[in-house]
């Protein structure tokens, strides 16, 4: 009776199992394959983001180690908690400015701040000067950045 169970699973398993390939072939099938600019650009600004993140998580880990330290000075301490909080600032900032930019219209954006520029890419094949004036007027109102300093990219 053993042996009888065992072919009767192995079978219903192996059934199981054609009937799941032979539904993914039949679903896929019908699935439209996104075009290669598309996915190129969607790409870039995924990549960007989760690059960043990676780089910022490791920026905290690196603080919290400082912070965390029995053998930090107290100097120390307090110099990787203001850097923690100005990356925490900077991020915010980043994040409202690059949202604003969407609510403008475009479809996706990506904002960089360092100590003098800021850098706003936006997912567009060209902007039109108003909309370039909309973008910088955003990030002027949002950090007080002087025009000069101010740099727009459109990726298609």
């Amino acid at each position: 009776m053993k042996k009888r169970t065992k072919i009767i699973i192995l079978t219903a398993m192996v059934l199981l199992l054609g009937v799941t390939g032979y539904l993914n072939i039949m679903l896929n099938s019908g699935v439209k394959k996104p075009d290669d600019s598309t996915t190129t650009t969607t790409s870039y600004f995924t990549a960007y983001r989760t690059d960043r993140e990676t780089t910022r998580d490791q920026e905290m880990l690196y603080y919290d180690a400082i912070i965390g330290s029995d053998s930090a000075t107290a100097e120390a301490k307090a110099n990787a908690e203001q850097a923690r909080l100005n990356l925490v600032t900077q991020m915010e900032k980043e994040l409202v400015i690059e949202g604003l930019i969407k609510a403008k219209g475009f479809e996706d954006a990506i904002v960089t701040i360092s100590d003098i520029h800021v850098n706003a890419i936006v997912k567009a094949s060209e902007i039109k000067s108003t909309e370039v004036a909309q973008i910088v007027n955003i990030i002027q109102t949002q950090l007080g950045t002087d025009i000069e300093n101010i740099k727009v990219f459109p990726i298609d």
